[in-house]
């Protein structure tokens, strides 16, 4: 997994992690509607996630909870993430007034990122109807060697942010999305990864999403961290949903100078407040146009950290987040 760190700050909100039924009595807890409240049991002795689960339940108003990140929910071997899920589901009306919920908070020295045993997570979109911000992260994989991580198409009037944070995010999640109704949503961020954790999307797959017909309210689309960089970005070129973006991110990628080219020739981009590129293998002559052209404060050009690739290699190019 890339460096990512814990979030200070989710939907908003300060994040505050529920402590352990030792520590709950020392301090008084914060307000409920205050933070966004982060739950975690693999630090917490013999407290299994259910047991946390329950203490949270008990000691705080979860009717006034509007943000929510579930941490490490193992103890000693990765689970799957599934009976968490069903919780969620399960007391969904506990939750009136929550707004945002970060599946998966968890950084690579916990768990990389490719064994995160994600699950089916329709379920909680279905049961969370007021939810405006999702963030998902890990897609792990099923004894069959296929994709844990699913979605099936969903209409969902509030959702307002959407992410999908993978090392290999399935075809199927991608198209779903693009079959989805989603009239709020303004955000939308794939991290697309590669074949071998499973990222097989196309950029035939991507195409509902390029159009913008089902995503009205769009305005940042990330398409990112893939090794088809090129492909998408020449897709990008000339996908109608880009008009009306104010920022775009092709970043985390494989992204080369042939699909610089594509920006650059295709429709103008000058409206965009950012241009999100980091981790590219863009020559300089390149880059130095696309800042010009929008602006130098408007692209983030920050390069791969790979002091030894060879331009004339592009088998050396890989993706920020695989593993």
């Amino acid at each position: 997994m890339t460096d990512i760190g814990h979030p200070d700050s989710f939907h908003g909100l300060p994040v505050h992690t529920l402590p352990g039924p030792g520590a709950a009595s020392a301090a008084p807890l914060p307000d409920a509607g205050a933070v966004a409240w982060r739950l975690e049991s693999a630090w917490q002795g013999d407290l299994t996630f259910d047991a946390l689960w329950q203490l949270f339940l008990d000691t705080v108003d979860t009717t006034r909870v509007r943000a929510l990140l579930i941490g490490p929910w193992w103890q000693e071997h990765y689970t799957p993430f599934g009976p968490v899920l069903d919780l969620l589901v399960g007391h969904a009306d506990r939750f009136p007034s929550l707004r945002g919920l970060f599946l998966a908070d968890v950084v690579g020295e916990e768990c990389e990122l490719s064994w995160l045993d994600m699950c089916d997570v329709t379920p909680v979109i279905e049961a969370f109807g007021q939810l405006e911000e999702l963030t998902v992260r890990g897609c792990g994989r099923e004894p069959e060697d296929r994709p844990s991580l699913h979605l099936r198409p969903v209409r969902h009037a509030s959702l307002r942010s959407l992410r999908f944070e993978s090392g290999g995010l399935p075809s199927a999640v991608v198209r779903a999305v693009g079959a989805s109704e989603l009239p709020a949503l303004e955000h939308l961020e794939l991290w697309l990864g590669v074949p071998w954790y499973g990222g097989d999307a196309t950029v035939e797959d991507l195409a509902p999403l390029l159009s913008g017909a089902a995503l009205p309210a769009l305005r940042h689309l990330g398409l990112q961290n893939s090794e088809i960089q090129d492909e998408i970005a020449a897709a990008v070129a000339c996908a109608p949903v880009v008009a009306r973006l104010e920022s775009l991110s092709l970043a985390m990628g494989t992204l080369g100078d042939e699909g610089a080219e594509a920006l650059l020739s295709g429709q103008p981009l000058s409206h965009l407040t950012s241009l999100d590129l980091h981790h590219h293998y863009i020559s300089d002559p390149l880059m130095d146009r696309l800042k010009d052209l929008l602006g130098p404060d408007r692209v983030n050009g920050e390069i791969h950290d790979v002091e030894y690739w060879d331009p004339e290699e592009d088998d050396d190019r890989y993706v920020a987040v695989g593993e």
